[in-house]
């Protein structure tokens, strides 16, 4: 039985992006929301029945504008920035002006070689280093005590963070980041979804998954939200 009042994340993806709408960006931080992406972040804000303990966002703007609404919402509520950003394992090959299509041969070459370590050159990060911020945020939220944080982060970072509770993997080789490229290439989460986490009182690093939900997203003509990557 997990305890409903020890520390609590909502892990939420940013709303659509200009890159997950296929449009060119200037580097990985910078797509801003599209206006999908912005009704979106609205509706996630919507969404909280009582306010958070603590409001968190990646450095992202995706993922800064998607917070703000619910900035807004709850403005007495502490925000802070953590390192929850979307994992940058392309560095240099993240082409300013380029788009998601014309960066998809450089991912496939990444995630082909099964080399944890690697960092490509430029600023990239490797798969190692995604999942050690993983467990910063487990660290960080067992820190927090009891209350809800509400964390406005990206799909790529909460598929791993799933995967690693799931396996017990902290410090992946290269046969574990194969099975992670398979488990996120068949594990969706939309745009401004939400999948919280709970940790039992007695145990904070005891932290488990309770499911996910988009249903807050929902639009008039009944379509699925956007499950595009970036």
């Amino acid at each position: 039985m997990v305890d409903a009042v020890g520390p609590r994340a909502w892990l939420i993806r940013h709303g659509q992006s200009e890159s997950n709408a296929g449009l060119p960006t200037q580097g990985p931080g910078t797509a801003p929301l599209t206006a999908l992406g912005r009704t979106q972040a609205a509706q996630v804000a919507a969404a909280f029945t009582e306010p958070p303990a603590l409001i968190v966002s990646s450095t992202f703007e995706r993922a800064r504008q998607t917070a703000r609404p619910t900035r807004e919402r709850f403005p007495d509520v502490p925000y802070e920035v953590w390192p929850v950003h979307e994992f940058t394992f392309l560095g240099d090959k993240h082409r300013r002006g380029s788009t998601n299509e014309q960066r998809r041969p450089h991912a496939l070459a990444y995630w082909a070689r099964r080399d944890p370590a690697y960092t490509g050159s430029g600023d990239g990060e490797s798969f190692k280093q995604l999942i050690a911020r993983t467990c910063d945020l487990r660290e960080r939220m067992a820190r927090q005590g009891d209350g809800l944080i509400a964390v406005f982060t990206h799909g790529l970072f909460m598929r791993a963070l799933l995967w690693s509770l799931s396996t017990g993997i902290t410090d992946p080789d290269a046969a574990a980041m194969a099975a992670f490229y398979a488990f996120a290439r068949v594990w969706t989460i939309p745009n401004g979804a939400i999948v919280e986490l709970r940790a039992r009182r007695e145990d904070p690093r005891d932290v488990r998954v309770i499911g996910g939900s988009f249903t807050h997203l929902a639009t008039p003509s009944g379509t699925t939200p956007g499950t595009d990557p970036g």
